[in-house]
């Protein structure tokens, strides 16, 4: 089934109802947002499986498209300081009358930043007023730049102060998180990196499992021209569910335990993504997209 055709007739899950997707009001989202499972953390703490990725998502149009994220059932929402949209974030989510407790929302660190412990604590705080939060759930680096040790430690002293829930990395080698892990009590709680039918990064997917450290996605849907939603076999898969091709990589990212941050700023696209916790892929369907991977 192509994406576009599925998105004319949209099957709403949560209560076995068909409408268009447009149609979806707040109260539905969020018994769509309440069959999100969420993934246990190292740390203990709890994060939804399925959260909405805000890269290049910015001004009046971002907001909303958050606001929109929110409204059809979205419980974790990712940012990031080289995003340049943690304010549109933090109003988003004072806008959407929902509980700050019951919100996920990551930052990361910005992109390259050539700082150490005091740098990245200040990096936090300049978070913390951009997003006007008390606290921030998970917190970034978002890549292995400058003195990744005091970076680590300035984000330590901020978990103890309970500014930052969780911390973690983006674009990490294994054997960088690794040494996270044996130098520091408190460990990365996931590394997120690029991950699709294209690039499937089984071994780093298993070095983390090692290390009791969580796999994210992002840019599920490939970068660039990778053409991936119009992967035949993808379609055919979706077609035995009477789901899309993005379905299909999202069911299966999640199948693998790998939590997934997808973007779109689509309302349609937004409900279509997250309407993926009524089938399963088989042990073949996984086989056939492991053959994939390039």
């Amino acid at each position: 089934m192509q994406r576009r055709s599925f998105l004319k007739n949209s099957v709403i899950f949560g209560a076995g109802m068909i409408m268009g997707a447009n149609s979806l009001f707040a109260n539905k989202g969020a018994k769509m947002q309440n069959l999100v499972p969420n993934f246990t953390l190292n740390n203990g703490r709890e994060i939804p499986i399925l959260g909405y990725g805000t890269w290049d998502i910015r001004g009046k149009d971002g907001l909303k498209a958050i606001e929109n994220a929110l409204e059809v059932g979205y419980r974790h929402i990712d940012s990031a300081q080289y995003y340049r949209n943690e304010e549109i974030v933090g109003e988003a989510v004072r806008n959407s009358g929902i509980k700050r407790d019951e919100i996920f929302v990551t930052s990361k660190l910005m992109w390259g930043a050539n700082v150490g412990k005091d740098g990245a604590k200040r990096a936090v705080y300049e978070s913390l007023d951009a997003l006007k939060f008390d606290y921030i759930d998970l917190y970034l680096i978002h890549a292995p730049y400058g003195d990744i040790k005091g970076i680590w430690a300035g984000f330590c002293e901020l978990v103890e102060k309970g500014l930052i829930k969780s911390i973690g990395v983006s674009n990490f080698s294994v054997d960088l998180v690794r040494e996270l892990c044996d130098e520091f009590a408190i460990k990365p709680v996931l590394n997120q990196i690029e991950l699709h039918p294209f690039k499937q990064q089984i071994r780093a997917q298993n070095g983390l499992d090692k290390l009791g450290v969580a796999t994210q996605a992002y840019s599920p849907f490939g970068t660039g021209s990778s053409k991936i939603l119009k992967n035949e076999t993808l379609q055919k898969i979706g077609e035995k569910y009477g789901k899309t091709a993005a379905q299909v990589i999202l069911r299966w990212q999640i199948q693998r335990n790998i939590i997934t941050i997808p973007k779109t700023a689509t309302k349609s696209r937004m409900i279509e993504n997250i309407s993926i916790f009524d089938f399963k892929l088989s042990d073949e369907d996984m086989k056939e997209i492991a053959n994939l991977n390039r």
